[in-house]
């Protein structure tokens, strides 16, 4: 399957910004679970590469005054051959030991960690196994409901697990935070998502839990849908949590008001036989 994707970032500020630096995670990598067969992003600006950051393509830009400032427009996309792999090894070089560590928004809690236990029978694998993951995403998935309006980018995995709903962010940071305090290598996943029926979507986040830390061994399970990542996913980065890996995050001086206006579109090409 070939995704075309089109993601606009659109900024408004009720007066001239003085100065913003901008970074950003909007260039998706080659790997085994997709292809970037062609993909440019533009910005108001130059745009500067760099260094990779695991395994992910940053990017950033400075603005000062003197350009138009009041309106900010960031553009990406292009297309991307989506494999459907949700099992894989991870080619970085980041040991997945490092995504043990606890982070701002997906940091272990005993609350949590003792609630999995009891969903897993209180038996806890060393490393966990894919039917393993697939029981514990589903009990997640139906403990955290999805229901948008209740949370924010800064909630934290305690608070949308304590309450009980949350977007694929919070299910996500929850599942990361209880795969931590089991003591496996778990990391955040920003990415894109398919669906016709669920445009509210388009913008995604799923999870990587490490089945063989020797092996670098890794499955990709959506937890809003309680299912292995499939042809509907398209990978952007990852990162321990949200913070290390949104897709456009900056800084800035001045501006006054801020709005901001999200618009992604996913189109769908069969590929031939």
């Amino acid at each position: 399957m070939t995704l075309h994707i089109q993601h606009t970032t659109h900024y408004r500020y009720s007066q001239p910004l003085s100065h913003s630096v901008h970074t950003l995670h909007l260039w998706p990598v080659s790997g085994p679970c997709q292809e970037v067969i062609d993909w440019s992003v533009q910005v108001p600006g130059t745009l500067h590469e760099q260094p990779s950051v695991l395994g992910n393509r940053v990017h950033s830009f400075t603005l000062r005054t003197g350009a138009d400032t009041r309106n900010i427009r960031i553009q990406a996309g292009g297309r991307i051959r989506v494999l459907g792999r949700a099992r894989f090894q991870d080619g970085i070089e980041i040991p997945p030991g490092f995504f043990r560590h606890a982070s701002p928004l997906a940091e272990p809690h005993e609350r949590m960690t003792a609630w999995a236990s009891a969903v897993l029978g209180g038996e806890v694998p060393r490393q966990p196994d894919e039917s393993t993951l697939l029981r514990l995403v589903s009990a997640v998935s139906q403990h955290v409901r999805y229901r948008p309006g209740n949370t924010g980018v800064e909630t934290t995995a305690i608070e949308a697990f304590d309450w009980g709903l949350g977007v694929c962010q919070d299910q996500a940071h929850v599942m990361v935070a209880i795969c931590r305090g089991l003591g496996w290598s778990a990391r955040y996943v920003s990415g894109y998502f398919h669906a016709v029926n669920e445009p509210e979507l388009a913008s995604h986040a799923w999870v990587d839990v490490c089945l063989d830390d020797s092996q670098s061994e890794w499955l990709s399970l959506d937890v809003t849908h309680a299912c292995p990542t499939d042809q509907r996913h398209v990978r952007l980065a990852a990162g321990t949590d949200y913070i290390g890996c949104m897709p456009v995050r900056g800084l800035r001086r001045g501006g006054g008001d801020e709005t901001m206006e999200v618009q992604i579109r996913i189109d769908a090409e069969p590929d031939p036989l």
